[in-house]
């Protein structure tokens, strides 16, 4: 089993116009929090990032915010975080939470969610690192993104093995069970490519 001490949740900077969503942010942030699994996400107070940081800090929960020194200027960031981490940029921002975190959990969200999901997940592909990739899929929300990338697999373009690192479920306790339970791939697609 996997130990999730900490997780970092990906998610939209604005709130979107479903209130399922804000509330589902709001009770992943509460489960992380009673579970005792520290919140590492990008310091906002708005937005979907910040709904589920409210939902931890309002039970009792460490939350770590990471952020890059000229978004300071133009986010609102959350004055009540257990840690706030400035670093220079948003590579190294993502290096940050990736090493402050035991796992990662994608919650809706636009480019950039979609960015960090992508970047964190061919990191696993590659074998850069060994740690479970959740996607929260409130209300349907991911449905055409899965089925693109069902069609990856299907047109040879993504390996199953690698389809199956990204971990999707509709609820927050049935997800956090699975990540537990994952077992990585244990040899990345690129040492197998044939080099004879």
């Amino acid at each position: 089993m996997n130990k999730l001490n900490s997780i970092c949740v990906f998610c939209g900077s604005s709130e979107g116009n479903n209130t399922a969503i804000i509330s589902e942010a709001f009770f992943l942030g509460k489960k992380l929090a009673q579970q005792e699994i520290a919140l590492v996400y990008g310091a906002a107070r708005i937005g979907i990032m910040g709904h589920v940081a409210k939902g931890a800090l309002a039970h009792k929960g460490k939350v770590i915010g990471v952020i890059p020194e000229f978004l300071k200027l133009k986010e609102l960031i959350h004055q009540g975080l257990s840690e706030l981490i400035t670093t220079n940029n948003m590579h190294e921002r993502k290096m940050k939470m990736h090493e402050l975190s035991d796992g990662f959990i994608t919650l809706p969200g636009g480019f950039g969610t979609l960015e960090e999901l992508f970047e964190i997940i061919t990191w696993s592909q590659l074998g850069l690192h060994q740690k479970p990739i959740g996607l929260l899929n409130i209300g349907g929300f991911y449905d055409s993104l899965l089925a693109l990338l069902e069609n990856m697999v299907r047109r040879g373009f993504l390996k199953m093995e690698n389809y199956e690192l990204l971990i999707v479920d509709d609820d927050i306790d049935r997800l956090l069970e699975k990540m537990r339970a994952f077992k990585p791939v244990q040899v990345p697609k690129w040492l197998k490519l044939d080099r004879t």
